[in-house]
C-alpha cells in the first residue's frame, strides 16, 4: 500500500516521505479500514514537528519517541470503508462507510488502516462525503469535549472564542450556536465573513479591535490558539467564568490559582462523540470548514499549509477512492 512515512522529527520535508508499505492485516478484534480522506490536523502538525506547549517537550518525547518516532505512519483522523473484518468483530462488516480517529497510535495517512472495533470509529453518517467526514473529526470531536461535556455549555451563556476560523474554532462557533449560547469570535480581517457565516453574533478582527474593548461578562472564554493568557483572561469573564484553554502549557495547567477557573487537557476520542458529531452533520447543524483537499503525493504540502498557521477550517488529504461515497 501507498503510505506516509514519518521519519523524524521536524519540517514537512525533514520528516515525511511517501513509501511503499506492507498492507496490515487485521487482527481477531480488529477492522481494516480502506481510508478514503484523512485530515492534516493542527494537532498532527505539532506532533510532527514536536512543536509542544511549554513544558511537555519531554512527556512527548517519552510518549512518541525519544530520538525518533516510535510511530511509522502518522495521521489520526479518517473517513473510509471496511475492507475486511476479524473473526471477532460483530458490528461491523465489508463495505460499511466509517469514520473515526486512529488517536495517538496514528497510521491514518495510508491507503488502509487497522483499528479495533472498540476503538473511536463508527458507520459514517448519512449524505456525507469522505472529505467531510475526515474534516469533521478533530475540530468536531474537540468541540464536543470542551464545550458540551466538560464545560457544560448551556443556551444563554455567553462565550468568547479565539482563532474562530480555524478547525477546531469554527466547529466550536457552530456548535456553541446549537447549543443556545451567545457567540462573540476572534478571527483576522480575511476570515471575517467565513466567521459571521457560521453563526457568530459578534466577530472581532483582532487586526483591528482589542478583545479587551468587548464588555465582556462570558461564561466561557474558548482560546484554540493559545495566546490569551489568564491574567489577560479575568476581566473578559464573569466572576465563576471559566477559561477553556485547547493548548495550555505545563506551568498553567498546573497553576492551583485558576485551577477551580481553567478547563484544559487532552479532548477525548470515543464513539459518543462520534455519534454526536454524526447527528449534528445529518440535521445540518455542523458543517466543517475545508481548506482545501490535497492528494497524498503532496502530503509534505498539506503539512506546510497548516504549519502557516492560516488556514480555514481543516486540510484534507484525498487517499483512495471509495465508490459508495456521496459526492
Amino acid at each position: 500500500m501507498k503510505a506516509v512515512a514519518w521519519r523524524r522529527y521536524g519540517s514537512p520535508t525533514d520528516a515525511l516521505a511517501i513509501i511503499e508499505a506492507e498492507t496490515p492485516a487485521p487482527k481477531e478484534d480488529e477492522l481494516l479500514i480502506r481510508v478514503c480522506a484523512s485530515a492534516v490536523t493542527s494537532g498532527d502538525s505539532r506532533i510532527r514537528a514536536l512543536r509542544v506547549p511549554v513544558g511537555f517537550g519531554l512527556l512527548s518525547r517519552l510518549g512518541f519517541g525519544l530520538l525518533k518516532p516510535r510511530t511509522q505512519i502518522p495521521g489520526m483522523s479518517f473517513a473510509g470503508e471496511v475492507a475486511a473484518v476479524g473473526g471477532a468483530v460483530s458490528s461491523f462488516r465489508v463495505g460499511d462507510q466509517v469514520y473515526g480517529s486512529a488517536g495517538m497510535r496514528m497510521g491514518a495517512h495510508a491507503e488502509y488502516l487497522c483499528l479495533a472495533e472498540s476503538a473511536a470509529v463508527i458507520k459514517a453518517p448519512d449524505g456525507v462525503d469522505a472529505a467531510t467526514a475526515a474534516a469533521a473529526v478533530f475540530g468536531g470531536q474537540t468541540a464536543i469535549h470542551f464545550l458540551k461535556a466538560t464545560a457544560g455549555l448551556e443556551g444563554g451563556q455567553r462565550i468568547l472564542i479565539n482563532g474562530a476560523s480555524g478547525s477546531v474554532g469554527s466547529a466550536s462557533v457552530q456548535l456553541a450556536k446549537h447549543l443556545g449560547a451567545e457567540v462573540v469570535a476572534v478571527c483576522s480581517t480575511g476570515n471575517v465573513e467565513l466567521v459571521r457565516s457560521l453563526g457568530a453574533d459578534r466577530v472581532i478582527d483582532y487586526r483591528t479591535e482589542r478583545i479587551e474593548d468587548d464588555a465582556g461578562g462570558f461564561d466561557f472564554v474558548l482560546d484554540t490558539v493559545g495566546n490569551l493568557s489568564l491574567s489577560r483572561c479575568k476581566p473578559l469573564l464573569k466572576a465563576d467564568g471559566k477559561l477553556i484553554a485547547i493548548v495550555a502549557g505545563l506551568l498553567t495547567t498546573l497553576s492551583s490559582t485558576w485551577r477551580s477557573r481553567l478547563i484544559c487537557g487532552v479532548a477525548v476520542e470515543s464513539k459518543a462523540h462520534l455519534d454526536t458529531l454524526a447527528t449534528l452533520l445529518e440535521g445540518g447543524q455542523f458543517k466543517p470548514v475545508i481548506d482545501e483537499v490535497y492528494p497524498l503525493d503532496r502530503i509534505v504540502e498539506a503539512h506546510e499549509r497548516v504549519d502557516g498557521c492560516h488556514k480555514r477550517g481543516e486540510v484534507v488529504v484525498g487517499i483512495g477512492e471509495c465508490r459508495d461515497w456521496p459526492g
